[in-house]
This record gives structure tokens, C-alpha cells and sequence, in this order.
């Protein structure tokens, strides 16, 4: 769920593996679901893969209807806004009452504090959420932060302008 460029670099990554994609994003587009079909797409998919930005439409998403209709041994996992997944209650519920494994990287808040229900939950695995760090992370913050100001010097249109919900 969301198809914009850091659900297309997901895609990029995983397709030499053979993975096969039911895209979906806000809006309905050739090759891609509108998120108007998000529920009758979850039974389908084998992962689900949350990469889109928080906004009002997104926050709460993946709420315990949309984790019920998911595989039950389907893993799932954020790229964007943890808020997406929706508060504790919702994701712990389906965890509790049915009998299936899930591995997930979706929490709400993040950090869990210790006596956080869902490292109680028996059949959920958690992993750590660290998407971010690599090797290069430094040098490409740094390069986008010296053409920021070059264009804000010359009175250029500046970058990665995020205005309102999108």
C-alpha cells in the first residue's frame, strides 16, 4: 500500500527475487489498485508492505478488519509512519485471538515501553525498524543539504517539498 517512489524502490528490490506486486496506492492507475480495493486485496497478498506517507486517510489503515483479512501466516511491515497501523489495541487483538504467526515492524508508539501488550502477544514476532542507516546515508544527506542551499541561493525551487497531506 502506497506506490509512490518508496513503494517503487521496494518493488525494484524484491523483483529480482521473483516477487510479483498487487500495487496499491490512493489513486487508481493502470498496474495500480486504488486504495478503494485495499480490503479485497489483503487475502490475496502473501506480505503487505505499508509505505504510505501519514496522512488522515492513512492513519489507523491497517486496523484489526484490515489484519483479519490478511493470510494468517502473512508478515507485514511499515516503510512509512508508524501511526499507519493504528493505535496498540487494533493490531494486538487480531494477534491474540487467532491462531497465527505474524511477523511484523508495525507498532504504535515506537519505541514499545516494556510492559507494552504486544511483546506479550504469542504469536507475533517482532522486528527491529532500522530501514533507514546504511553506509552512504551520510555522504547523500550531505550532498542533498549543499544543493538545498544552492538552490535556495540561486532562487531555484528547492527539493523533496513536502505542503499538506499530499
Amino acid at each position: 500500500m502506497g506506490y509512490g517512489s518508496i513503494g517503487q524502490a521496494v518493488e525494484a528490490r524484491l523483483t529480482p527475487f521473483g516477487a510479483k506486486f498487487l500495487r496499491v496506492a490512493r489513486n487508481q492507475r493502470v498496474g495500480v489498485a486504488g486504495a478503494n480495493q485495499l480490503d479485497d486485496l489483503l487475502g490475496q497478498a502473501d506480505i503487505v508492505v505499508l509505505t504510505a506517507p501519514l496522512t488522515s486517510e492513512t492513519k489507523g489503515l491497517m486496523d484489526a478488519k484490515r489484519i483479519e483479512k490478511m493470510k494468517a501466516w502473512s508478515p507485514a511491515g511499515e516503510c512509512g509512519s508508524r501511526p499507519a497501523c493504528g493505535t496498540r489495541e487494533r493490531f494486538c487483538r487480531p494477534c491474540r485471538e487467532k491462531e497465527f504467526a505474524r511477523p511484523s515492524t508495525l507498532r504504535n508508539p515506537e519505541s514499545l515501553p516494556a510492559d507494552h501488550p504486544l511483546w506479550k502477544a504469542p504469536n507475533l514476532l517482532l522486528t527491529p525498524h532500522v530501514g533507514g542507516d546504511s553506509e552512504k546515508f551520510m555522504a547523500r544527506a550531505f550532498q542533498l543539504i549543499r544543493e538545498q542551499v544552492q538552490r535556495f541561493v540561486k532562487g531555484e525551487p528547492l527539493l523533496n517539498i513536502v505542503a499538506g497531506e499530499y
